[in-house]
Order: structure tokens, then C-alpha cells, then sequence
């Protein structure tokens, strides 16, 4: 039952997440052109009620590297953590495909073949590949972090309220330099929907990119994990 409601987590996730690019983004929307704001309000909105729904039955993680950081740190299994991915994984994959679904029209509409694209996945403001590295890394240790040390210290489970506060910070404090993937599920799995839709006059998934949101991320999450579990529950 935990498999499925990280699945089903994540696919709703993808569908609130993506229709908040999609309504932002595309043409001849009600939302066209809304802005950053409404982009990092939109998403940690997003998690909110992802967590709100699937917390008592998986744990609501929705993104490997939360899953990693937190058996790095002793707090989830790593026997579980292959079928966790697994799931996250082909969440993402629905979730993504069915925003195109809703948006068909939308991305018919939409000349910019970037905006297309990033619809479903990352990019960076400036392109320099260390530098996105960094980024990604920093803002998915941060996420991990958090979440360590309030189910280390906190008197309470964070809950959706908690998950989401710290999305919106990361997203609207840092995430205008890569677009805050902070989550290799949430990157590549639309990634990959994208690659085999059929949009109109698309571009490439630009793959020489898209390793920086997969690996910073699950990088970024063990570091936090290693490190929270030390900081926290040794008391340093």
C-alpha cells in the first residue's frame, strides 16, 4: 500500500505542479505570463496536498532524494527504497502525460518551444553546468536538512503545512537560477512523458541537461542525510 500511495502521490503532485507551469506559461491561458510568485506558491501549494493526502500511508516522500536522505540519516529503510523510487518514478511518468492531456490545446497554441519544454522540466536562467550543479545540490540539502531535523527535533511531524513552507521558501528564495527541480522524480519522469508525446512543433528534452536535476538532487539528499544524522540525533 506504501508503493502505491508514493505513486499516486507523486502523480498528483505532477498534475497540480505542471498545470501550475502550464497555466503560467503556455498561451491563451487565464494564468499566462503570472509570474514567479505564482509559480512558488503554486508548488509548495502542490506538496501541501500531495502530503495532506498520502502522509499516513507512505510517509509522503514524492521524490528520491528525500527518499535516500532519509534512509541515509536512519529514518526510512533502505530495503524499501529501490520500489519507492520505482514508484515515484512512473507517478511522475502519469502525472505528466495527463497535464498534457489537459493542456493539448494550450501547447498547440504555444509557439516558444522552451516554454513547452519547460512545462515538464527544469532549466537553468544561465547556463553553466557546475554552477546549476551547485544550485540543485545546495537547494535539495536544504529540503533534506529541514526535513531531517524536524522529524529529529520537531514535537510534531512536520505535515503538509511544514513541507510546504519549506518549498516555498526554496523556491521562491532560491530557485530562479535552475527552476529548483530539487527532485530527480519531478525533473526526469516529465522529462521523459515530454519526449514521447505528441506536441506540436516541440524541441529536443535536452538531455545534456538533464542529468544536473537527477544527480545534484540524490547527491544533494544523501549529503543532507549523513549530515542530519549526525547534527541531530548525536546532539553535535
Amino acid at each position: 500500500m506504501q508503493y502505491l500511495g508514493e505513486f499516486l502521490g507523486t502523480m498528483v503532485l505532477m498534475i497540480l505542479g505542471l498545470s501550475i507551469n502550464a497555466n503560467v506559461s503556455l498561451a491563451k491561458t487565464k494564468g499566462n505570463g503570472s509570474g514567479w510568485l505564482v509559480i512558488s506558491l503554486g508548488w509548495a501549494a502542490a506538496v501541501m496536498v500531495a502530503v495532506m493526502m498520502f502522509d499516513r500511508i507512505s510517509g509522503a516522500h514524492f521524490n528520491p532524494a528525500v527518499t535516500v536522505g532519509l534512509a541515509m540519516a536512519d529514518e526510512f529503510p533502505w530495503a524499501s527504497v529501490p520500489f519507492y523510487l520505482l514508484a515515484q518514478m512512473a507517478g511522475a511518468i502519469v502525472g505528466a502525460v495527463l497535464v498534457w492531456v489537459k493542456f493539448r490545446l494550450h501547447f498547440d497554441a504555444t509557439e516558444d518551444k522552451d516554454k513547452k519544454l519547460g512545462v515538464f522540466s527544469t532549466s537553468p536562467a544561465i547556463r553553466s553546468l557546475p554552477d546549476n550543479f551547485f544550485a540543485e545540490f545546495l537547494g535539495t540539502f536544504v529540503l533534506v536538512f529541514a526535513v531531517v531535523g524536524a522529524l529529529e527535533l520537531a514535537p510534531l511531524h512536520p505535515g503538509p503545512i511544514g513541507i510546504g513552507g519549506i518549498i516555498l521558501a526554496i523556491g521562491a528564495g532560491m530557485g530562479g537560477t535552475t527552476g529548483y527541480a530539487i527532485n530527480p522524480a519531478r525533473d526526469l519522469g516529465p522529462r521523459i512523458a515530454y519526449a514521447f508525446v505528441p506536441i506540436k512543433n516541440k524541441r529536443n528534452p535536452d538531455w545534456g541537461y538533464a542529468f544536473i536535476p537527477v544527480v545534484a538532487p540524490l547527491l544533494g539528499g544523501l549529503a543532507a542525510g549523513l549530515v542530519g544524522k549526525i547534527v541531530f540525533s548525536y546532539g553535535i
